[in-house]
């Protein structure tokens, strides 16, 4: 039994993929999608799509039978003086790529799988009380996990995580997903909806069927591929994989047996002198963090601590200015599985 969908009125019908642009239309889609016993997988996006959402709904059609796609830019994980109202919209070129993607099962009996949908929430449909970027006005259900969130980007991004929390909460209640796909790039994101999803005992997904995907990057400078990368000028793009290559590194200096300290000078030093060179350009490069933490704690290292001899993973990680776009990225030292894998 196939799982049917609705014809949409409007221009989003022209879309290849079935858009629902309410609550209510996709779970009665979802709820077919129950009776016919179809896994489904689940990749949430703020849309800007890339290469690097591509290869998570790429990975979801391998791994499932029918693969769900939100596009929703999310006003509660921005503060106030962040960028919202600059934040990309590219709608129908994000339908045209969706429409794209292709997988072929090897079971000669399976059907060629594209997208299955399209989720396009309304703000209001998504915070029915209401939502303001300003944490202290905001009413209504949020979701919080306590002493996971302020470290490495949450100290940076004080209400970053409260909105990424209560987001994914809500969409994953909706879209009850079979599995559902993060990119590592947002390593602390997807880390810390893995404990959200353990801690209140969700059933779709289970921590098990949160998956945590490689970076992707450019192939020929290996920047990570990112919406905000659209907001770089030519000089700026042209000297932002200084930051990886000062990342790499750290990583490599951690690896000989070096402290913290000296692997995270290691990359501050690579920084300043992309610094001095970008000046001459015009570019004005400010180093927000580079830090070294535990990847169940997300607690600092210490100074003096060096690689562990079971290999025990730590998360090297950063965020760096280019202009007005900060951008993040990280490695994972060590043992990789333990970190990702649950």
């Amino acid at each position: 039994m196939s799982v049917s969908v609705p014809d949409l009125s409007g221009s989003l019908s022209q879309s290849q993929i079935p858009v629902f642009t309410t609550i209510q239309d996709y779970r009665s889609w979802r709820e077919k999608a129950f009776e016919c016993k179809k896994t489904v997988g689940f990749v949430p996006t703020m849309g800007a799509l890339h290469d690097g959402h591509l290869s998570l709904v790429q990975r979801s059609l391998v791994e499932n039978e029918l693969t769900v796609v939100s596009i929703f830019v999310n006003p509660t994980q921005f503060a106030p003086h962040e960028d919202l109202a600059t934040y990309p919209h590219t709608l129908s070129q994000d339908l045209s790529l969706l429409s794209a993607l292709r997988y072929r099962p090897l079971t000669p009996s399976d059907l060629l799988r594209t997208p299955s949908a399209v989720f396009l929430p309304s703000v209001k449909d998504i915070y029915p009380s209401g939502v303001s970027q300003d944490l202290s006005q905001q009413k209504g259900t949020f979701v919080e996990v306590k002493g996971y969130g302020e470290q490495m980007e949450g100290r940076s991004r004080p209400s970053f995580f409260r909105g990424v929390t209560t987001v994914v909460t809500k969409l994953f209640n909706i879209i009850q997903p079979t599995n559902a796909y993060f990119g590592q790039k947002d390593i602390q994101q997807a880390l810390l909806l893995r404990r959200l999803v353990g801690d209140l005992h969700l059933s779709h997904p289970t921590p098990s069927r949160l998956h945590i995907i490689p970076t992707a990057r450019d192939p020929t400078d290996g920047l990570a591929l990112s919406s905000r990368n659209t907001y770089l000028s030519p000089a700026e793009r042209q000297r932002a994989p200084a930051f990886y290559a000062a990342l790499q590194s750290a990583a490599r200096v951690w690896k000989t047996g070096a402290s913290k300290r000296e692997a995270i000078r290691h990359a501050l030093e690579l920084l300043e002198v992309a610094k001095k060179e970008g000046e001459k350009y015009g570019v004005e490069i400010r180093t927000d963090y580079v830090e070294m933490n535990d990847p169940d704690t997300f607690e600092e290292l210490g100074d003096e601590q060096v690689q562990r001899p079971d290999g025990s993973p730590v998360i090297l990680s950063g965020a760096v200015w280019f202009g007005r776009t900060r951008l993040i990225d990280n490695i994972i030292l060590g043992n990789t599985d333990r970190a990702i894998s649950k």
